[in-house]
């Protein structure tokens, strides 16, 4: 018999007292789990059983592509289980919360020291950084730092005078939107014949007195290729000297930030160079962990103004942030701490070096099948675009895409920005994960779909616009 005998009467003496549980935890109706199909645009009146709710949005996501396969996206598809259970692990701590929780915050400091070193800062102690949801909202801090650098040097101008920033049209969707959200006028430099990217002489032409900066990009989304920094800054250089005019350069390292500094150790790109002020590069690509986290940083203090910073209490002490976002899990950052942690400067050199040699090898053989002329080879990002060559009247890169997607695989097609809406291209991402193996699937299965398409009267595609999802 039981030593103690629980009260069942309710306080008002009523009956049995019914016990208040969380909905979660409670017994749901089997029967109306396996007959009643939930309503997909409202809630549901009742609870369901955990495995009949599991099992619904399970089947759902079926019919999603497969990550590892999808060629497109640069972002991370695989990572190693002991990084999934820190993840799981870290999923519930806020990371806005820096005092509650006071070692993811270090981490996230660790992880900012680790790449201003990487990143040649002449003080890496005196670098500024911070993590964010990923390399969009990086690239919306940088902004609004020159920003207001440039109005401070120009308060007797502003607002009256409209300020501008110089890139390439190639430069990724963001920095549209930066130019849209903060009143920025974007000065871009188009494409010409065989060049993909900005032409330094070319960016340094646009500026002028109301230019906050100009971004180079190592490792263009279109094409793989690595913007020339190097030259632009020393463009800039001969521009101060004949004008006067003193220009900072932002570096969007999204993708080549975590894989110059591994394969390219000669490359001037980063804080070598006096003229670039920040840098941002996305975790979630090349730094090898699962979406999203990004890293934006700044050579020092002078470069990321005082009243943009957002100050926390952190251990007793001084916490500064610089964020547009606020609530964002602390799994990422952890997952970023533990790639570092677990590969050091060698094991990301190995791994990138694999995915230069297996986008190279996969080059090769694409431009061996005879059909596509390369437009770039994987040399510089683990990343090659490639068209069909000036022969092939039959099909064209879309009807490639399209025949590629039946065996599973996500090939982007998509056509090049002004002045070269006249190329379409497809672009395969060599990842961490795409290895030689599946590398050859690929391959075959592309070798398989040329006869068929050999035999087509004409390219089936009326809208290339509307052909593909993917714009970049």
């Amino acid at each position: 018999m039981p030593l103690h005998r629980g009260n069942t009467e309710a306080p008002d003496g009523e009956g049995p007292r019914r016990l208040s549980v969380n909905p979660f935890v409670g017994e749901a109706n089997p029967v109306g789990g396996m007959t009643e199909a939930p309503p997909k645009h409202r809630l549901p009146d009742a609870p369901m059983a955990p495995s009949s709710a599991y099992q619904v949005v399970h089947d759902e996501l079926m019919l999603d592509g497969n990550s590892r396969l999808n060629l497109a996206t640069f972002v991370t598809t695989w990572m190693e289980p002991q990084a999934t259970a820190l993840m799981a692990e870290c999923r519930d701590k806020n990371m806005i919360d820096k005092d509650e929780y006071p070692r993811t915050a270090e981490l996230e400091r660790r992880c900012v020291a680790m790449l201003a070193d990487l990143w040649n800062a002449p003080d890496p102690s005196s670098a500024v950084g911070c993590s964010t949801t990923g390399s969009s909202e990086a690239c919306m801090l940088a902004g609004m730092a020159l920003k207001r650098r440039w109005m401070r040097r120009n308060a007797d101008r502003y607002p009256g005078a409209r300020p501008n920033l110089v890139m390439g049209i190639n430069v990724q969707v963001c920095w549209d939107k930066f130019c849209n959200f903060w009143e920025v006028e974007p000065r871009l430099v188009p494409m010409e014949g065989e060049r993909f990217h900005l032409d330094p002489q070319a960016a340094a032409g646009l500026c002028d007195e109301n230019t906050i900066g100009v971004v180079g990009i190592l490792g263009s989304t279109f094409d793989g290729s690595y913007e020339p920094i190097a030259d632009l800054c020393a463009a800039l250089d001969a521009l101060q000297e004949r004008t006067g005019l003193d220009v900072p350069v932002h570096v969007d390292g999204a993708s080549g930030a975590m894989v110059a500094p591994f394969l390219d150790e000669d490359l001037e790109w980063d804080f070598r160079l006096p003229r670039v002020a920040s840098i941002n590069t996305s975790g979630h690509k090349y730094g090898l962990v699962y979406p999203g986290v990004g890293w934006a940083l700044w050579r020092d203090k002078e470069a990321l103004p005082e009243e943009l910073v957002f100050r926390v209490n952190y251990l007793g002490g001084d916490m500064p942030t610089f964020a547009l976002n606020f609530s964002r899990p602390g799994a990422q950052v952890v997952a970023q701490y533990y790639s570092f942690l677990r590969l050091g400067r060698e094991g990301y050199r190995a791994v990138q070096q694999a995915a230069r040699e297996v986008a190279g090898k996969v080059a090769e053989d694409v431009e061996n099948l005879g059909d596509f002329r390369l437009l770039t080879r994987g040399d510089q990002l683990p990343v090659f675009a490639f068209t069909t060559a000036p022969d092939v009247t039959a099909y064209d890169v879309f009807d490639v895409s399209r025949r590629m997607r039946e065996a599973g695989w996500l090939v982007p097609a998509y056509t090049f920005p002004p002045n070269r809406e006249d190329l379409s291209v497809l672009r395969v991402v060599c990842r961490n994960g795409f290895s030689t193996d599946l590398a050859e699937l690929f391959v075959d299965d592309l070798s398989r779909s040329l006869p068929e398409l050999r035999r087509q009267p004409h390219p089936t595609t009326h809208d290339k616009g509307a052909a593909t999802g993917f714009h970049h």
